[in-house]
């Protein structure tokens, strides 16, 4: 007894074992007619010559090519009918014909209505990923960069001309004679000279990645956005992104800060070959731990921009994301890291060796730390910064904007919603998307 529902083999008996009423196909219509008795001609065509299966046999048609990838194929309805009424006639398989084993190819492709495929990137998307925004939103991208680029520079060529090379006094690090008090003095002054330029940078730095954030999350989902609507949706969260920017390095700092202060103490109370080593070592042992908890953090910027929430929610935020993709969060931000510098570097370094050419006392002179840093050499090194700021911005910006969504993907299925808000449903190898996996 067969109870089993849907497709049975051709020629099986019926599933309750009774006769069907239908002649059986082993025999003509009228045998059962005549008592069982065989009424069969004794002129019988030949019989056909079998061929293997896949080779057309005369007047047959060859069965098509397979589809193309991307386009189904394997499991599945369309195709060739497999009944055997030729063009058209349905086969055991339903309507069109089912076209069983075959080459499956895989899944569609995902949907791409922006920069990145909405599915679970690879480094190299991702890093093309911000190239292509650049590519693809160049005024706005390129406007954001050179306007904040140079904003930042003129402020801090402003600063070094009028008055830091005027309160900066740097010649007894260069005197062998000088006192401890005029070193310790000139120390002083140069920390100051760097952390007023550093403090500046990081402010346009902050503003840059803040207007940038918003550019790449619309051109993920294909949308473009003008420089006066980046300005007005990220303006909000300026003030909550300069904290969590110079909230991060503190942190890093108050770990090293830990880590190097036993050796300091025991040096400090009269071992000082101990202690420094003590502090060598604590110093090395911290600076890892606070390498980790950076790029453990390194995510919270995107999370306070994207999903509008706090300094300390968007810290919980990136430490959950990165949860157990340390390393390869680690990785991808060191490489697009090392790519911009690269690129900051092939810019910057000839306007500086221009820059000390030209004040003075040439080449020889700047490298040797006796150049006339003067207006000319700020003027032009700065011109070799704005370009080196306006083309490295958006590579950071966009490759840890990126690097957030693709960690959402992984772990929230982020595509879903990228692929509604989109306007681009049915893409994927479901209605509704591509899972993040």
């Amino acid at each position: 007894m067969n109870d089993t529902p849907g497709w049975a083999s051709p020629g099986s008996a019926p599933s309750d074992g009774q006769d069907s009423g239908k002649p059986d196909a082993s025999e003509p219509a009228d045998a059962g007619q005549q008592g069982g008795s065989s009424k069969w001609s004794k002129e019988q065509p030949p019989p056909a010559q079998w061929s293997p299966p896949g080779t057309p046999g005369p007047g047959q048609t060859p069965p098509p090519p397979p589809p193309p990838p991307g386009q189904g194929g394997g499991w599945g309805w369309g195709g060739p009918p497999a009944g055997p009424g030729g063009p058209g006639v349905p086969g055991p398989g339903g309507p069109g014909g089912y076209r069983g084993w075959g080459a499956w190819q895989g899944p569609p492709p995902a949907a791409k209505p922006g920069v990145i495929p909405l599915r679970p990137l690879g480094v190299g998307e991702i890093l093309d990923g911000a190239v292509s925004t650049m590519r693809a939103h160049w005024r706005t991208v390129l406007g954001i960069s050179l306007t904040v680029a140079v904003l930042t520079e003129i402020v801090i060529v402003l600063l070094q001309g009028l008055v830091l090379n005027e309160s900066v006094d740097t010649d007894a690090l260069d005197d062998p004679s000088a006192t401890v008090g005029e070193l310790t003095r000139a120390m002083g002054d140069t920390l100051l000279n760097s952390g007023v330029v550093l403090v500046i940078t990081l402010l346009g730095t902050i503003v840059a990645t803040a207007l940038l954030t918003m550019v790449t999350s619309r051109a993920v989902l294909g949308k473009p956005v003008t420089i006066t609507e980046a300005w007005r949706d990220s303006r909000p969260r300026l003030a909550k992104l300069f904290g969590l920017t110079l909230l991060i390095p503190l942190i890093g700092a108050a770990v090293i800060g830990v880590g190097i202060l036993p050796g300091v103490l025991i040096a400090v109370a009269g071992a000082s070959e101990a202690g420094a080593s003590l502090a060598v070592l604590g110093g090395l042992a911290a600076g890892v731990a606070a390498i980790w908890i950076m790029i453990r953090f390194s995510l919270a910027s995107p999370a306070l921009m994207l999903e509008k929430q706090g300094v300390k929610k968007s810290l919980a935020r990136s430490a959950k994301l990165v949860n157990g993709s340390w390393w390869r969060v680690f990785g991808i931000q060191l490489l697009a890291a090392i790519i911009a510098n690269v690129v900051a570097s092939i810019i910057v370094i000839p306007f500086t060796f221009l820059a000390g050419a030209l004040s003075g006392e040439g080449v020889n002179g700047f490298l040797n730390g006796a150049g006339d840093l003067g207006w000319t050499f700020l003027i032009i090194s700065g011109v070799g910064s704005v370009i080196g700021s306006m083309l490295t911005f958006p590579i950071t910006a966009g490759v840890t904007v990126l690097l957030y969504i693709d960690q959402r993907i992984r772990r929230e299925a982020l595509d879903l919603e990228l692929t509604r808000a989109a306007g681009t449903p049915g893409q994927g190898p479901d209605p509704t998307g591509t899972p993040g996996s």
